[in-house]
C-alpha cells in the first residue's frame, strides 16, 4: 500500500467546503460556519479553538451526522455522512446522567440501545467505570457524586461503545480548575499509554492552555462566520510541562492568532492561511460592562504590569479563559484604550488618562472614545440632537444592525451601545418604551 492509499485508510473523517447557515428572513441567511475544510486521521487528538458563536459546536454536531450542512462534502471512511454515524460518540459541556440511572446502568445505556446482551453490558460497563477511575461507584447515583465523578461517567458512557472517533465539546469547562486539570492529565495519560479504546479525538476547546497541554494539531476559528484561520501542529510530546518555555510561547502564538496579530516565533509550527477577512460596515460589539474594562486597565497599569501585561499570565492571574478575557481586550481596543501586541496588552495614552482620571473625568474619556470610534453611537446622538423632542426608537438602529449581522449578534451589539453610551452619559435609555433620548442636562452639552 503506497502513502496516499495509508493516509486514506487512516482518515476518519473529511470535510470539504463545509458551510451552514440558517434563514434570517425571506432574503437572507444567518451563516454559522463558511467554507470549512478539516480532515481528521487516526492516532491524533485535535481540538477545535475559537470564541463562543464561531461555530465550534455545530462543527461537531456535523461530524456526528446529528446535524446536515446547508453545503459541503462530509464524509466518514470516505463515505458521504447522512445520518448519525455508527462508530461516534460524544462527551458534553454537562453531564447529561439520568439522576434516576445508577452509574453502571447511565453507562450501559448506549449498549442496550445497540442490543449488545445484559451480560456483555455489565462487563463492558464496569471495564469502563474502572478504566477512568470509578471503581466501587457503580450502584452509587450522580445526586451522590462530585461534578467532576458525574462527568466521568459521562466519559465512561462514551467509552463502552469502543468508538473509533470521540467527540469532547468543551469537557472541562463545568468543573473546578483543579477537578478539570486531574481529569485532562488522566485522560492524556490513558491515551498516551494506548488505553483508550478510540482511535482520535476531536475536541471544543475556550482554553488556549488545554488545547496546547493536550492536542496534536489545533484549528483556530475566526467569527462572525465561523471559518478555519489558522492550523497549528503541536510538535511536543507527552505528557508536557506547561512551565517549559517553548510550551508557554505557543501559547503565546496563539494568543496572538486570537488577536489578529501575526505569528513571528515558531514558524515551523503553524501554517497561517490568511488573514480575517475585512470587517463589515458595522461591526458587532462585544457585550463588556465598563466595570469590566476599567478593572482591566487598572490592573494592566498597577503591578506588576506597569502598563504592559502578558495576556496569559493575565488570563492565569484572573483565572479567565481567552474567550472571556479576549472580549474585554478587544473591546479596549477598539475604543482606542489599549493595544495587543504579539500576545500582549499595552495600555496607550487614553488608557492611561482613564485609569488616572477621577470619575466624571473618567466618562468624558469614554464619551470622547465612543464618539471616535463607535459610529453606531454617533449616530444615535447624532439623531437625537437633530430631533425638536430629542426621542429616537431604538428599533431605528437595531433593524439598522440587522442589515449588517445576524438578530443574535445586532441585539447582543445594541445592548452594549445602550450600556456604554448611558455611562458615558452621551443619552438616555427608556427599556420599557424603548427609546433613546436626552436628558436635559445632556441636551445642553452641545
Amino acid at each position: 500500500m503506497d502513502q496516499i492509499a495509508r493516509t486514506e485508510a487512516s482518515t476518519l473523517v473529511s470535510i470539504q467546503n463545509c458551510r451552514q447557515s440558517y434563514p434570517k428572513d425571506a432574503s437572507s441567511d444567518v451563516i454559522i460556519l463558511d467554507d470549512v475544510q478539516l480532515s481528521l486521521r487516526e492516532g491524533e487528538i485535535v481540538g477545535l479553538l475559537g470564541r463562543s458563536g464561531s461555530g465550534k459546536s455545530t462543527l461537531l454536531r456535523i461530524v456526528s451526522g446529528l446535524l446536515k450542512p446547508t453545503a459541503g462534502d462530509v464524509r466518514w471512511r470516505g463515505q458521504p455522512i447522512t445520518g448519525p454515524v455508527k462508530g461516534v460518540s460524544m462527551v458534553f459541556q454537562s453531564f447529561a446522567l439520568f439522576p434516576w440511572l445508577t452509574v453502571e446502568e447511565n453507562v450501559a445505556l448506549g449498549l442496550e440501545a445497540q442490543g449488545v446482551p445484559r451480560g456483555e453490558r455489565t462487563t463492558r460497563a464496569e471495564e469502563a467505570i474502572d478504566l477512568i477511575g470509578l471503581g466501587g461507584y457503580e450502584n452509587a447515583y450522580p445526586k451522590e457524586m462530585s461534578g467532576g465523578m458525574r462527568q466521568r461517567v459521562g466519559l465512561a458512557r462514551a467509552l463502552v461503545v469502543h468508538p473509533d472517533l470521540l467527540l469532547m465539546d468543551e469537557p472541562f469547562s463545568a468543573l473546578d480548575v483543579l477537578t478539570a486539570e486531574t481529569l485532562r492529565t488522566d485522560l492524556i495519560d490513558l491515551w498516551s499509554e494506548k488505553r483508550l479504546p478510540v482511535k482520535s479525538i476531536l475536541m471544543v476547546t475556550h482554553n488556549i492552555e488545554e488545547a496546547v497541554l493536550m492536542c496534536d494539531r489545533i484549528l483556530v476559528f475566526s467569527s462572525n462566520p465561523g471559518r478555519v484561520a489558522s492550523e497549528l501542529t503541536v510538535p511536543f510530546a507527552h505528557p508536557r510541562e506547561r512551565l517549559d518555555p517553548d510550551f508557554r510561547q505557543m501559547v503565546d502564538d496563539i494568543y496572538a492568532l486570537m488577536t489578529r496579530r501575526p505569528v513571528e516565533h515558531h514558524k515551523p509550527l503553524g501554517v497561517d492561511k490568511g488573514a480575517p477577512a475585512a470587517p463589515p460596515p458595522v461591526q458587532p460589539l462585544p457585550v463588556v460592562g465598563t466595570n469590566l474594562m476599567a478593572g482591566l486597565m487598572e490592573t494592566i497599569e498597577g503591578e506588576p504590569y506597569n502598563g504592559l501585561a502578558d495576556l496569559p499570565a493575565l488570563a492565569n492571574a484572573f483565572q479567565m479563559e481567552a474567550d472571556e478575557l479576549l472580549p474585554i481586550g478587544e473591546a479596549l481596543q477598539m475604543l482606542g484604550f489599549a493595544e495587543f501586541d504579539e500576545g500582549d496588552i499595552k495600555l496607550t495614552d487614553a488608557g492611561k488618562r482613564f485609569v488616572e482620571a477621577d470619575t466624571d473625568d473618567r466618562k468624558a474619556e469614554f464619551a470622547a472614545a465612543l464618539r471616535a470610534h463607535v459610529p453606531i453611537i454617533t449616530q444615535i446622538r447624532q439623531v437625537l440632537d437633530e430631533r425638536w423632542n430629542h426621542r429616537a426608537p431604538a428599533l431605528r438602529f437595531r433593524d439598522e444592525l440587522e442589515d449588517h449581522m445576524s438578530p443574535d449578534y445586532a441585539d447582543a451589539t445594541m445592548r452594549t451601545v445602550i450600556a456604554w453610551g448611558r455611562y458615558a452619559e452621551l443619552f438616555s435609555y427608556d427599556r420599557e418604551a424603548d427609546q433613546f433620548s436626552l436628558d436635559d442636562d445632556q441636551d445642553d452639552e452641545d
